[in-house]
């Protein structure tokens, strides 16, 4: 059975919305009407670039890339900048294209178990319902596991996701061992034959020891029941949050082994040039990025379609 690939472009382009006129919309502004596009021009680019999120290092390589490809001053227009911008910025993500593709084998794996992981206030309950409406669209049965046991809001939150992403759900009274949850979780995919579990985790400060000790616990239990799992561990990350994000995701690479970043709240900020930085800096697959607030919104990444929602308007 195929995976559902919930991508909608005129939502994507509305997401970005913020993002393009960040970069691109101010790109044609710095080159709209100019004679010649000179150093103090390209380095007007850079600083768009690097303003966006982008980073130092891959701004300057695409500006030193962008004028390699203009050999001659009559390409120095407006529209083959912008292609030349897009076709590198393409180029960045796909150097990761083979990890980037999410095609997990529930045939093969099942139940299939995504850990996700991710401090509080990136999103990360309001993902896994996502994720999980996206699953049950595939036409797969799917559990989530609430094994954020320490905040009683967030096993709340969950269940209303679960009810409205038509799925079930295991929880117990806060406090609780999260271990317990997930090894009821995982025991009940198995006997009721579910394809897929998510496993939702405490989400506090990436910085305390104790949680990722808390992480390595869950794992073990996890393994105890199923050798394959967990097939994917997830680090939900809030893009509107900038270069904390990188550094957020370098913090759980070093304790956790993260298998792909789902990046949130790309619509409610300009800086989702983010995305090429992390992509270029940490080379994990971006399975999904969350572009709105609805249980639809939670998006399967294409390098090529992000990029063109960020460069087309309509």
């Amino acid at each position: 059975m195929s995976i559902f690939k919930n991508i909608n472009i005129d939502k994507l382009k509305s997401g970005l919305s913020k993002t393009r006129s960040a970069i691109f919309n101010r790109i044609s502004e710095a080159i709209t009407g100019k004679v010649k596009l000179d150093e103090e021009v390209f380095s007007e680019l850079e600083e768009i670039l690097i303003t966006s999120d982008i980073g130092v290092d891959l701004s300057l390589n695409i500006i030193e890339e962008v004028k390699k490809k203009l050999v001659t001053e009559s390409q120095r227009n407006e529209e083959t900048i912008h292609k030349v911008m897009k076709d590198s910025l393409i180029e960045v993500l796909n150097r990761t294209t083979n990890l980037t593709d999410f095609e997990p084998d529930f045939e093969k794996f099942k139940p299939f178990v995504i850990l996700v992981v991710g401090v509080n206030g990136v999103g990360k309950t309001t993902t896994i319902g996502k994720m999980a409406h996206n699953f049950y669209r595939s036409g797969q049965k799917v559990i989530i596991g609430a094994a954020d046991t320490f905040r009683a809001a967030a096993n709340e939150q969950l269940e209303v996701w679960a009810k409205r992403a038509n799925v079930s759900i295991v929880q117990k009274v806060s406090g609780s061992d999260p271990s317990s949850v997930v090894y009821e979780t995982v025991k009940k995919a198995i006997d009721e034959k579910i394809d897929i579990v998510l496993i939702d985790t405490a989400g506090r400060l990436h910085t305390k020891t104790n949680l990722m000790e808390e992480l390595s616990k869950i794992k073990r239990v996890i393994k105890k029941l199923l050798d394959h799992a967990p097939n994917e561990t997830f680090l939900v990350v809030d893009g509107s949050t900038g270069q904390n994000a990188i550094q957020q995701a370098k913090s759980f690479a070093k304790s956790v082994d993260l298998t792909g970043l789902i990046i949130t709240k790309l619509d409610g900020t300009a800086k989702g040039g983010i995305v090429f930085q992390i992509a270029k800096e940490l080379q994990l697959k971006i399975p999904y990025i969350g572009v709105g607030e609805g249980i639809n919104d939670l998006q399967n990444f294409d390098s090529k379609l992000f990029v063109n929602s960020l460069v087309e308007s309509n």
